[in-house]
Parts: C-alpha cells; sequence; structure tokens
C-alpha cells in the first residue's frame, strides 16, 4: 500500500521566495498521477519534496499516515526516475540496475531475482551485458527506470523522463511506461511532465499547478471537457481553447452572447435572470468549431493556414474586434489563405466564464 497525503504542503526560499502555498492532494494506491503547469511552476520542487530531497516548508506529507516531513529520502520508500539517465558508463546493463542492491548488502541470489524480473518486465534481457553507449537513449531510460524497479519501492518519482528523447522515441517509451504501469498495478506513481500528449494518455488523474498552487485536479477528460476556469481551460488542449468576450443578452436553459463586435454565440449552459447583461468570456475549442452556413460566432480571414493531412488549422484574425482565433478543420481546406471564413460551434461545446472561473453547474 502506498497511499500519498499533502496537507497545507509548501515551500519557500530564503524565508522570503514562496514557491508553493497550501497544496493539498490525496493519492490512492496504485494511482498514476501527472503534475502539469506552466515553467516555474513548482512541478520538479513539488517532486522533489515528495522525494525528500527538498525540505518541506510548512504543512504535512504522509505515506501511509505516516509523516514524513523529517523521514531521510533513503527511508520513504521512493525510487526517483530524472530527465538525465545518469547511468555508470562502465558498468552493463545488469550491473547498473545491481548496484543499488550490492550497495544495501543484499545477497547476490536476491539481486539476481531482482534484476531479472525487472529486465522481464522492461524486456531488457537481450541487453543485460552491454554498455550504456551500446543503446538507444531508450533503451538506457527503459535502464534507468529497471534501477527503480529493483528496488520495490512504494513510490515511483519520474520527473520528465522522456524530455532527452527525440520524438519517436517518447512514443515508445511513452507507451512502454503505460504498459509498465499496466504490469504493477498496486504502484504508486506520480510523473512531472510539459507534454500535454503525456499528460493526457498517462494520467489516471492530472494535478495542473498554478500561481503557486493547485489549479485543479481530475480525469484527463474532466479537465478537458470540464475546466474549472479559463486558465485550465487554455492549458489543456492543443491548440489552446479560444477566447471571445461578450455580454448576456438571452438567459435560460439555453444562454445567447453577444460578442463583442457583431458575433453572436449560443452555449447549452443554463443561466438565470440574475446573469442578464454579465460579461462573459465564451470558450471554444479549435477541434469543436466548423464552417457556418448560418449564424456564425465570428467571421476571420484566414492569415496562416497548416495543412496536416488529417486535420488543417486555421489561424486568423477576425474581423470583428475579438482576438485572434485557431480552428482544427478535419481533413484538407486548400486554397483558404486569405479568404474570410464564418466559424460556429454547437451550444453543448461552448463554455462560459465569469470573471476568470467556469459558469458550468458542478456536478
Amino acid at each position: 500500500m502506498a497511499d500519498l497525503k499533502l496537507d497545507g504542503v509548501a515551500k519557500v526560499y530564503g524565508g522570503k521566495v514562496e514557491v508553493l502555498k497550501d497544496i493539498n492532494l490525496d493519492i490512492k494506491t496504485g494511482e498514476l498521477i501527472v503534475f502539469v503547469g506552466p515553467s516555474g511552476c513548482g512541478k520538479s520542487t513539488l517532486l522533489r519534496m515528495i522525494a525528500g530531497l527538498e525540505r518541506i516548508s510548512g504543512g504535512t506529507f504522509e505515506i501511509d499516515g505516516v509523516r514524513m516531513n523529517d523521514v531521510p529520502p533513503a527511508q520513504r520508500g521512493i525510487a526517483m526516475v530524472f530527465q538525465s539517465y545518469a547511468l555508470y558508463p562502465h558498468m552493463t546493463v545488469y550491473d547498473n540496475m545491481a548496484f543499488s542492491l550490492k550497495l544495501a548488502k543484499k545477497s547476490k541470489e536476491e539481486i539476481h531475482q531482482a534484476v531479472m524480473k525487472a529486465a522481464g518486465i522492461l524486456q531488457l534481457e537481450d541487453y543485460l551485458d552491454r554498455l550504456p553507449k551500446a543503446l538507444s537513449g531508450g533503451q538506457r531510460q527503459r535502464v534507468a527506470i529497471g534501477r527503480a524497479i529493483v528496488r520495490d519501492p512504494k513510490v515511483y518519482l519520474f520527473d520528465e523522463p522522456l524530455s532527452n528523447l527525440d520524438a519517436a522515441l517518447r512514443v515508445a517509451t511513452r507507451l512502454e511506461i503505460a504498459q509498465l504501469k499496466e504490469s504493477m498495478p498496486e504502484s504508486t506513481m506520480i510523473y512531472v511532465t510539459h507534454d500535454q500528449v503525456e499528460a493526457m494518455t498517462l494520467a489516471d488523474r492530472i494535478v495542473v499547478l498554478a500561481n503557486k498552487g493547485i489549479a485543479q485536479v481530475g480525469s484527463p477528460l474532466d479537465l478537458y471537457e470540464r475546466p474549472d476556469n479559463e486558465f485550465v481551460a487554455q492549458f489543456i488542449g492543443s491548440p489552446a481553447m479560444n477566447l471571445l468576450s461578450g455580454e448576456i443578452i438571452e438567459t435560460g436553459a439555453m444562454t445567447r452572447v453577444k460578442l463583442d463586435g457583431e458575433g453572436f454565440a449560443s452555449s447549452a449552459i443554463p443561466t438565470t435572470e440574475a446573469d442578464m447583461g454579465r460579461r462573459v468570456n465564451i470558450g471554444v475549442r479549435p477541434e469543436d468549431m466548423h464552417l457556418a452556413e448560418g449564424d456564425a460566432i465570428v467571421d476571420g480571414v484566414v492569415d496562416v493556414v497548416e495543412a496536416l493531412g488529417e486535420v488543417t488549422l486555421l489561424y486568423f484574425v477576425a474581423e470583428r474586434g475579438n482576438d485572434p482565433l485557431i480552428a482544427k478543420l478535419p481533413g484538407i481546406h486548400a486554397g483558404l489563405r486569405g479568404q474570410t471564413v464564418r466559424l460556429t460551434a454547437p451550444p453543448e461545446k461552448v463554455h462560459l466564464f465569469a470573471d476568470g472561473l467556469t459558469m458550468r453547474p458542478k456536478g
């Protein structure tokens, strides 16, 4: 079992620079939690505090109900996989994976069993006699993960482990990490990344960090479909959600918004008479926009076209005083650069935000 609890955790450097504050998070045994957020938001700092490599300035961190604030890293039952592989170049794969167990004075039989078990999980049996220089980047990262597995920790921490790999290797190694998690269902894993694809495909739950705290916690699809605020709405999803400002002119089960300029939008989010005239932002994801035949949310002159084959990205400047928008249309749409495009979206895909927070009813 490896239940983790962070209660009011904070990090302050030098008594003045506050990096994280009031972090409250419960992580259950067997979960794969992914930390995401903009650069400098404290993702790696929080991970290092859990590992014991950074001192906790305030609050409490527990593993299985035991306070860990002052417990040394080696005694927390945690293994960490870093961005750099940090393999010993003069040691074989087998010896790299066995090294920590040798330091712990385990028997040769225990070491061999642990290394062979990890090698089997990671499909490294054929590489045990090789030196790191004879391995690909993905294989080296698997060895680094294997070095963590042999310790049989309660918790695995991954700090951007795929950042040094090229695109193809990232995809392959990401799938291997997903398979690794499936093969160890009782293992608790925390994973830091700046890559949204990694977060969306690997996580049981995503923790979005911003403004020194947690902006939202939820499953990948919860964050994508039901963001709590504008920051999460724009951070999750690529390209980012389009935001357009306007004023509510009709309330009820269907809300109608007059956008700044001449555009209109309808949203399936219900509002009351008290919301009449309220200033709001509507949010529409690029993939939810489509060419309009009738009323359009916005007209725009296409500035840039990115034809990707399966989809076409249209970047255009709105003609009605709104911010530039992006539309992600399925298929190939040639010859649209410089043309005026009229776009709309189904009401159930139009989000409403007031004062930066979602107006979607909870539950």
